[in-house]
């Protein structure tokens, strides 16, 4: 289906099932694939719209020799979404609205769509 180890693509809206944003609802902005060959291996990752905030502190370049992108570069506390594992979220139907999972059909002519558990109706 894909190469990400996930049925969620990007564009997707989610749901969050788990966590400090649980219930909190966003759009996928990029999904990474699992990690199999760490010694310990990692799931596959979502990075999701206004869902799992982080602060990360910069600190402010001095201006002398440096390149002019860095000197733009913003300073301080820089609010950015982190990415979150995939069994921490589900799946929003386009169709029914409710939180998902999702299944892997087939139609007529043999090409391979997803389809909601709830309505069974395509999420494509």
């Amino acid at each position: 289906m894909s190469d990400t180890g996930t049925r969620i693509r990007r564009g997707d809206t989610i749901r969050v099932t788990a966590g400090k944003d649980k219930g909190k609802e966003g759009k996928v902005i990029r999904a990474f694939p699992p990690d199999d060959s760490a010694k310990k291996k990692k799931p596959s990752r979502l990075l999701v719209e206004g869902i799992n905030i982080i602060v990360k502190h910069k600190r402010a370049q001095p201006q002398a020799n440096i390149s002019p992108a860095a000197q733009k570069a913003q300073s301080g506390r820089i609010e950015m979404e982190a990415p979150l594992y995939t069994s921490k979220v589900a799946l929003v139907c386009p169709q029914c609205g409710k939180a998902t999972r999702i299944g892997v059909l087939t139609d007529e002519s043999g090409e391979r769509y997803r389809a909601c558990k709830v309505c069974g109706k395509s999420v494509d």
